[in-house]
């Protein structure tokens, strides 16, 4: 018998989330009194306290961490099975693929062109995200495969495979104390303010927050911060801008990933497809579909 139902996860999520009861409830659309029950009724068939509570403060214990890693974990999964369900049953379904704006190395269209000519090919609707859930986009299952980029999109729980590799770069205005040097390093923007990304805990931004690159680059073209990024994302640059490699910062890749759970025909058409178009792919022998066998 299962100890915990799903709705008992979003009302446990939610609270962990605000670590406020008043937010989290009008958050739930439920009252206040009724949530703190709730929770506590979880804690009673648990055994262990998940929150700590005062007049004016909500942490989470230990135990209620863990809960919050592994019930969004499991929700997310109990998401994706219902809407992988309905699309299997649907022959109508499109592919959703998810990215952020800008963040295709110029590959996308060549990648539609080529699986437009699979026998199996659907429509594929674009999907646009913020810097912090394209990830749970593919986990949750609203979209069926993404483009990434590592080292800063989390892959845990996605099979994937590398498509692009980007030399990282530095972003400043043309009136900048580097603007006219050749590369750089690290060590070399220390003191200087740089973003934090929306939903991206860490990263070590000092800076304001920003959403997305179009956001970072009109704030460093008035010179309010500089950003670090692969260069992809940054090319054709706007006037006013200069890009300097950072010799020391290591490359980024571009992947298609998908839900390693997803073993559906038109995900695997659609990999293999984009697969055909990786350099490696067009000067070698290697059959690309082999690559999702083992994926």
């Amino acid at each position: 018998m299962m100890e915990l139902e799903t709705r008992e996860l979003e009302y446990f999520l939610a609270v962990a989330d605000e670590l406020h009861f008043g937010r989290a409830a009008v958050r739930l659309s439920i009252t206040q009194p009724a949530l703190s029950k709730a929770i506590q009724r979880i804690e009673s068939r648990l055994g262990v306290p998940l929150l700590i509570r005062s007049s004016r403060h909500v942490e989470l214990t230990p135990a209620g961490e863990v809960l919050q890693e592994h019930g969004r974990h499991a929700l997310n999964a109990v998401s994706a099975a219902v809407r992988r369900t309905r699309r299997a049953g649907d022959t109508r379904a499109h592919l959703r693929l998810v990215l952020k704006p800008g963040g295709d190395a110029g590959l996308l269209s060549a990648i539609l062109a080529e699986y437009a000519h699979q026998h199996d090919a659907r429509r594929v609707d674009i999907l646009f995200s913020g810097p912090a859930d394209r990830s749970d986009f593919l986990r949750d299952g609203r979209a069926d495969v993404g483009l990434l980029f590592v080292p800063f999109d989390d892959l845990d729980g996605l099979a994937h495979e590398t498509l692009h590799t980007d030399d990282r770069v530095v972003i400043v205005p043309s009136g900048h104390r580097l603007a006219g040097r050749a590369s750089v390093r690290m060590a070399d923007l220390e003191g200087e303010t740089l973003p934090r990304w929306k939903g991206v805990p860490g990263g070590g931004g000092t800076g304001p927050e920003v959403t997305d690159v179009l956001q970072l680059l009109h704030m460093i073209t008035v010179s309010r911060m500089i950003g670090v990024l692969p260069r992809s994302l940054v090319e054709p640059l706007p006037p006013g801008l200069v890009c300097i490699p950072v010799a020391d910062a290591p490359p980024s890749r571009l992947v298609l990933a998908w839900n390693e759970q997803d073993r559906r025909p038109t995900v695997a058409s659609f990999v293999a497809a984009a697969l055909r178009l990786r350099p490696e792919a067009q000067s070698g022998p290697d059959d690309p579909a082999a690559a999702l066998e083992g994926a």
